[in-house]
C-alpha cells in the first residue's frame, strides 16, 4: 500500500507540479493517475521511487516513509516501466532483463532463470531473448520493458506511459497482458496515462489530476462515470460517459438460438441474414440470402463486427448487435456459438435490473 500524506512538490522558479496531495493506493490493484499535461501525475510517480523529491508531506510504502531508505535501494525493488521501453541497445533482451536482478546482488544463474520467465510471462520466446532491442518491434520491446520490471520480483511496478508509443491493435493486447500479470501476480501498478478509455480499462482506482496538481477526484472507474465530482472531471471523462459506463454493467440478457451453416451448404432464398459457422461450430460470418438461394458462396459472408463472450458487459453486447450486419449480436464462450441478441434484448435486460431508465409511457413497462 502506497500512502500520499499531503505532498507538494514546488520547483525553484515557484512553479507548483503537485499541490497537497493525499491519496491511499490499494495494495493489488492497478491505480492510475490520469489528467491534462502539466497536471502533474508524472510527477506524482516518480516520487515514489524518489526520482522527484517532494518539497513536503511524505509518501508511505507499506508503512514506511520512504525517505528513510536509501534511493537506489528503493528503486531496485520498485520495477519502473517507461514510454519507449528504455532498453540497453547495445544489450540482448536477456542482458537487458537481468539488469535489475544482478544489481540486486543475485548470482548469475539465478538473474539469468528469473529474466528468462519474466521474458515467457510477457509473451516473449527464448528465441527472441537473444536478439538485440532493434531486431524487435515497437510492442516486442515494450514487452520487454515490462519483463525487465518484473525480473527483480517487485511488489509495486510503476509505468509511466508506456502504451501510447505503440499502435492501437498492440496497445489493446498490451493492456490485457498487463491485467492479467497484474491479477496473476497480485502486484501493485500505478500507471500514469493521459488516456481517459486508457485509464477506465485497466484501472481498478483512478486519480484525475487537474490544473496546478491538485487531486480532482479519486475513485473506481464506475463511481467516476455515474457521479463526476465537478464539471472539470466531466469534461474530461468525455460526454459519453454514459455510453461507457455500460462496460461496468453485466446484464442478464437472454440469448435466442441461432441456425447456422458452413459455406457451401444450400439454404432456401428469402431466408433473410443466415450465420455461418465452420465444422467446429465456431462463427464465421453472416450472410444474405434475402433474393438468392442455394449453396453459400466464401465470398458471400460478411465479418460479424465484435464477438462477445458469454457473461461480456452490456457495453459489449451492444457493439455486437450494433456492429453486425443482421443487427444480432453473436455470443459466444470459448469460441463456440452460444447464441444472438439483439440491442433492444440487452436495453430491454438494463431497464429490469435498473442500469438505466425506462422512457415514459412504453407499452408493457413502468416508468
Amino acid at each position: 500500500m502506497i500512502r500520499f500524506e499531503d505532498v507538494t512538490k514546488r520547483y525553484a522558479d515557484g512553479t507548483v507540479a503537485v499541490d497537497d496531495l493525499s491519496l491511499e493506493v490499494p495494495r493489488g490493484g492497478i491505480t492510475v493517475l490520469v489528467g491534462p499535461s502539466g497536471c502533474g501525475k508524472t510527477t506524482s510517480l516518480r516520487m515514489i521511487n524518489r526520482m522527484v523529491e517532494p518539497t513536503s508531506g511524505r509518501i508511505l510504502l507499506e508503512g514506511e516513509d520512504i525517505s528513510r531508505r536509501p534511493a537506489a535501494q528503493l528503486r531496485r525493488h520498485i520495477g519502473y516501466v517507461i514510454q519507449h521501453a528504455g532498453l540497453f541497445p547495445h544489450r540482448t533482451v536477456l542482458a537487458n532483463v537481468m539488469t535489475v536482478p544482478r544489481l540486486l546482488g543475485w548470482d548469475r544463474g539465478k538473474a539469468r532463470a528469473a529474466a528468462i520467465e519474466a521474458i515467457e510471462k510477457v509473451g516473449l520466446t527464448q528465441d527472441q531473448a537473444k536478439r538485440y532491442p532493434a531486431q524487435l518491434s515497437g510492442g516486442q520491446q515494450q514487452r520487454v520493458g515490462v519483463a525487465r520490471a518484473l525480473a527483480g520480483d517487485p511488489t509495486v511496478v510503476l509505468m509511466d506511459e508506456p502504451f501510447s508509443a505503440v499502435d492501437p491493435i498492440v496497445r489493446g493486447d498490451l493492456q490485457a497482458e498487463v491485467r492479467r500479470l497484474q491479477q496473476d501476480l497480485g502486484i501493485t501498478i500505478v500507471m500514469v496515462t493521459h488516456d481517459i478509455d486508457e485509464a477506465l480499462t485497466l484501472g481498478d482506482k483512478i486519480a484525475v489530476m487537474g490544473y496546478g496538481g491538485h487531486l480532482a477526484q479519486f475513485a473506481s472507474p464506475a463511481e467516476l462515470l455515474a457521479e463526476p465530482a465537478d464539471d472539470f472531471v466531466a469534461d474530461f471523462v468525455g460526454k459519453d460517459r454514459g455510453y461507457r459506463a455500460l462496460s461496468f454493467a453485466a446484464p442478464d440478457v437472454p440469448v435466442r438460438q441461432e441456425r447456422t451453416v458452413r459455406v457451401g451448404e444450400s439454404v432456401a432464398a428469402g431466408s433473410g441474414w443466415v450465420l455461418v459457422a465452420d465444422e467446429e461450430g465456431m462463427p464465421q460470418g453472416w450472410v444474405d440470402v434475402a433474393g438468392w438461394g442455394g449453396p453459400v458462396p466464401a465470398e458471400k459472408v460478411r465479418r460479424f463486427g465484435t464477438v462477445a463472450e458469454a457473461g461480456a458487459s452490456a457495453r459489449t453486447l451492444l457493439d455486437a448487435a450494433l456492429s453486425s450486419p443482421s443487427g444480432r449480436g453473436v455470443v459466444v464462450e470459448d469460441g463456440h456459438l452460444v447464441g444472438t441478441v439483439t440491442a433492444d434484448e440487452v436495453l430491454a435486460a438494463m431497464r429490469r435490473e435498473g442500469h438505466v431508465a425506462t422512457p415514459p409511457g412504453r407499452p408493457g413497462e413502468t416508468p
